[in-house]
């Protein structure tokens, strides 16, 4: 794969010092979630993010989609900016799904975000918005494939066991990843080894392990809307008798649904992560209480940094020895 330069229309940054920083090789890590976008720049031969160059923003993604690629934009071209680093590699970026990660189209329709965005090529608008060639590497991947991946480069012991990852947000992402490599076919796997649309309860697994799904259990246990997640979980901070219901219940369901599936993958770990494992304390013991009555063996791991994991696991698509 050639080393292309990541064109930019301004000249904004210092020449790479080259006595420094030579034989390095650096990539955008990109981590696009329903209401939010992070990037940084991995050292992909070592696998290790570049100190001062990671940058978030939280946006509306039911904007139209010029406004949301210029947010998405700008905060890559302030990663690079920050990390002082010249030329890239390539840009690998974890999306939600539905999407088609090898063409780089977003298939992503009535799930609250991304409204305009159906049908899209996504590697065309950044070639488009960053000035790229289409020689320029863009990849794309599940954005729970990158955490779970992730997570597996962040701990080498990972490399020869059986993972199954989730991420708990507005949606409700999984990966399959035996020894370092993603699987999403074959019996041991949901079909393309996702779990947000098993059929559960009176919808699918989505519609009651996620942001939505907590939100909606406390409107109809309380009578009471929240905004958000947040709101939710500072009421389990301080007490909320039905908002720490609303988190054991949601414990619950997660085991239900993945337990079938931790057992036919013979999964070593299940490692969970997204913004919703903040709130771990609230719904792990539940989980943990269905796993055990279901007779599973397996290491429960709480990420403590989802971004670095997505991020690393994102630029992993560039990884060389």
């Amino acid at each position: 794969m050639n080393e292309m330069k990541l064109v930019r229309r301004k000249p904004d940054f210092k020449k790479l010092d080259k006595t420094e920083k030579m034989n390095k090789e650096y990539a955008v890590g990109v981590d696009i979630g329903g209401t939010h976008i992070t990037a940084a720049i991995i050292d992909i031969a070592n696998m290790k993010m570049i100190d001062f160059s990671v940058h978030k923003e939280s946006f509306d993604s039911n904007l139209p989609v010029d406004q949301v690629m210029s947010i998405w934009e700008k905060v890559i071209r302030i990663s690079i900016e920050n990390s002082k680093v010249e030329e890239v590699k390539g840009l690998a970026v974890c999306m939600p799904g539905p999407f088609d990660y090898a063409n780089g189209l977003c298939w992503i329709k009535d799930q609250s975000k991304y409204e305009h965005f159906y049908g899209k090529n996504v590697r065309y608008l950044f070639q488009g918005t960053l000035n790229l060639s289409n020689e320029f590497p863009i990849l794309f991947e599940n954005d729970a494939v990158c955490f779970g991946k992730g997570e597996v480069f962040k701990d080498s012991a990972n490399l020869t066991k059986k993972v199954m990852a989730v991420t708990l947000g507005t949606g409700l992402g999984a990966c399959f990843i035996d020894k370092g490599v993603s699987v999403a076919a074959g019996e041991s796997v949901p079909h393309d080894g996702e779990i947000y649309n098993l059929p559960f309860k009176e919808g699918i697994a989505e519609d009651y392990i996620s942001t939505r799904g907590l939100l909606g259990g406390y409107k109809t246990l309380s009578g009471k809307g929240l905004n958000n997640g947040l709101e939710l979980y500072n009421l389990a901070i301080a007490g909320d008798e039905i908002a720490i219901k609303v988190f054991e219940q949601m414990g619950e369901d997660l085991a239900e649904v993945t337990s079938p599936w931790l057992n036919k993958f013979g999964a070593d770990h299940f490692i969970i992560g997204g913004k919703i494992a903040n709130g771990s304390e609230f719904f792990l013991p539940g989980f943990n209480k269905k796993i055990k009555e279901n007779n599973l063996e397996v290491s429960v791991l709480v990420s403590t940094d989802n971004e670095a994991a997505a991020l690393l696991g994102a630029a992993s698509m560039l990884y060389t020895l």
